[in-house]
């Protein structure tokens, strides 16, 4: 998991000012590190009985998506509002640079469905808690909230008390 940090590009002041990105493209690129990380995620979660993955526009589409053909789940994306065709539900959180929202669709988690959400990255635990809360609201379990990286000094982990929290690469600015 070690060399996979090593693949991940850092963009300073993106998307403003102060930030400072990681960039996991540079990561998915590489054929042995992208299914490193989805083998990797693939032994987490094949016995946990996990009925759907929620991935979290955009990067936790890739790995969502990915995981889910591996599990031989289904796939729910969580989405900005807009952006999803049939009726959904909403949940606004903060992010470290603003606020924003997500939305799902009604009926795409049923009551009791165990569901694994995956983003790319535990920041503050806005976005991931407000997935959470969609889950929730629509009748669903959250077995684990997983993340590729996990940025410790935002404290995003302790947002998300309550639900078991899995990262596979952390990052510590100070």
């Amino acid at each position: 998991m070690e060399d996979w940090k090593n693949l991940i590009r850092t963009v300073p002041d993106f998307p403003q000012k102060g930030i400072l990105f990681r960039d996991i493209t540079t990561l998915l690129k590489d054929r042995r590190a992208f299914k490193g990380v989805i083998d990797a995620l693939y032994e987490r979660y094949v016995s946990r009985g996990v009925d759907l993955i929620v991935g979290v526009e955009s990067r936790g589409f890739i790995l969502g998506g990915a995981l889910a053909y591996r599990l031989g789940v289904g796939f729910v994306p969580v989405r900005k509002p807009g952006k999803l065709p049939a009726q959904t539900i909403r949940a606004e959180y903060e992010l470290e640079y603003g606020r924003d929202a997500l939305e799902v669709h009604q009926d795409a988690i049923r009551n009791g469905d165990k569901v694994l959400i995956l983003d790319d990255l535990l920041a503050t635990g806005g976005t991931a808690l407000a997935t959470c809360q969609l889950v929730k609201k629509l009748g669903g379990v959250v077995v684990e909230v997983a993340f590729l990286i996990e940025l410790l000094d935002l404290k995003g982990r302790e947002k998300l008390e309550g639900y078991r929290v899995f990262s596979m690469i952390s990052y510590k600015e100070s």
